[in-house]
């Protein structure tokens, strides 16, 4: 069974799920296209799917769509709400952006293959369920209310805050940007479950008409659609703190127990060695990468190539050899496809399995993948079976190539291979030499700033 990095408890821990796991991913605000970056964290949700579904698993997937209290950085924590502030500055209405951001993501999606939730409620659509779980915080005495129709949450009251993130309660000061502390605030370290305001996205409740806080968003919604009982939660390692410690904190409070088993974070993504960002001019959309010539599936390939919790500096080079080696499997699986029928290599295929249920080792099953395909002693449909038997985790589309013209002749996908590494080896004789006999077989090879191509 998959074991993966739990942040809690900062190990490795086996996900002991029985015949069903409940998971939830904290989904994308939608004020703006979700860039690569973004995208990483929907991928190792939906490779932990896969993961889990390849051992009988039936996962029930639960993944929100902010579309208002999502509030932009500010010294005091009291910015502008992202959705109103972008549709202010676009001249549209709220919602009309958020819906039409949150169709540009689930395009992004499907154009990775991720597979839907079962659930995607909007916040926006859910601030009823959000006024009930405060209303039961403020009943408990874990958040009280203030003059002005604010609502904080008492994080004192919860003592093992801190445990995710390894923020101390005691250790927490005010940041360092703040130069004083909410007066209205019974400890500097409390949030707000619901904040006053008028005009467009507010609501009205028993504290005043206003609109709800980030964090209870995500408490309100997976606690509705998954239970008290959350076999996993995943995110970014951004969201580490404080969106998760205070989810978890409103959570556990309400249930009256630990309500999430396992966090599971994502690292950072980097591109050109810079975080992405408007101001450096390295932002990268999937419709960028397409716009480039490139398969979308090159950038979910190119995920893969490293660990979910370790660093990724992508970048256009990364991205273009990505895509080369998607066209040649998918060439080469093609090419198996008229072979004699075999089953499919065990042997590779029980130790790729190993490598995704060893904390999502994706790196050390493509490799086990490159070195099939170099095998000469498996038969061409063993391999043909085995990349597609593991093509249900990788979710590359593989198949896609099986019975089109353009298949490369038997041996043709050998040849290109090794004049590959040719080239990468500066070794021009060879490479001239390997040109000429794949033009003898009927496949002409032309070199390009990307790389050879053929047909």
């Amino acid at each position: 069974m998959l074991r993966i990095y739990d942040t809690r408890a900062r190990q490795v821990e086996r996900i002991d799920a029985g015949r069903a796991l409940r998971m939830y991913t904290c989904g994308p605000t939608v004020y703006r296209h979700a860039h690569v970056g973004n995208l990483r964290t929907y991928v190792l949700s939906d490779l932990v799917r896969r993961v889990l579904e390849r051992r009988r698993v039936r996962v029930v997937a639960c993944q929100n769509i902010t579309d208002v209290g999502h509030l932009a950085d500010s010294p005091a924590g009291e910015g502008e709400d992202k959705v109103l502030a972008q549709a202010q500055a676009e001249g549209r209405s709220p919602l009309e952006l958020a819906r039409f951001h949150e169709e540009s993501f689930v395009a992004d999606a499907s154009a990775l293959n991720l597979r839907p939730p079962e659930h995607m409620p909007r916040a926006s659509e859910s601030v009823e369920l959000m006024v009930e779980l405060i209303a039961k915080l403020i009943e408990q005495g874990h958040a009280y209310t203030v003059p002005d129709g604010s609502v904080f949450f008492d994080v004192r009251t919860f003592p093992s805050y801190g445990e995710i993130s390894g923020n101390r309660l005691d250790e927490l000061r005010p940041a360092h940007r703040i130069e004083a502390v909410d007066p209205r605030k019974r400890f500097h370290a409390d949030w707000a479950l619901w904040k006053p305001a008028e005009g467009e996205l507010t609501w009205d409740t028993p504290w005043g008409r206003g609109f709800p806080g980030w964090h209870v968003e995500c408490s309100a919604m997976s606690l509705r659609f998954l239970g008290s009982r959350i076999d996993l939660h995943l995110g970014g390692i951004d969201l580490r703190f404080p969106h998760h410690e205070d989810e978890r904190a409103q959570s556990d409070a309400a249930a009256g127990h630990e309500v999430v088993r396992h966090w599971v974070h994502g690292e950072h993504l980097l591109f050109d060695g810079r975080k992405m960002a408007k101001s450096t001019g390295n932002v990268v959309l999937l419709s960028d990468v397409v716009a480039e010539g490139l398969d979308p599936l090159a950038v979910r390939l190119a995920f893969l190539e490293h660990r979910y919790r370790q660093q990724l500096n992508l970048t256009w080079d990364t991205l273009r050899a990505a895509d080369r080696t998607v066209r040649r499997w998918r060439a080469r699986v093609a090419e198996w496809s008229e072979s004699v029928s075999a089953p499919l290599s065990r042997d590779y295929a029980d130790r790729a399995e190993a490598a995704f249920d060893d904390d999502l080792d994706t790196p050390a099953a493509l490799r086990i993948l490159r070195e099939l395909e170099r095998d000469e002693s498996v038969a061409p449909g063993a391999k043909f079976e085995t990349f597609l038997h593991l093509d249900q985790v990788l979710a590359l589309d593989l198949s896609t190539e099986i019975g089109k013209a353009k298949v490369l002749p038997p041996g043709a996908g050998e040849l290109l291979e090794a004049r590959e590494r040719a080239r990468e080896a500066k070794d021009w004789p060879a490479s001239d030499r390997l040109r000429d006999k794949l033009a003898d077989l009927g496949v002409r090879v032309s070199d390009t700033a990307e790389g050879q191509t053929w047909e």
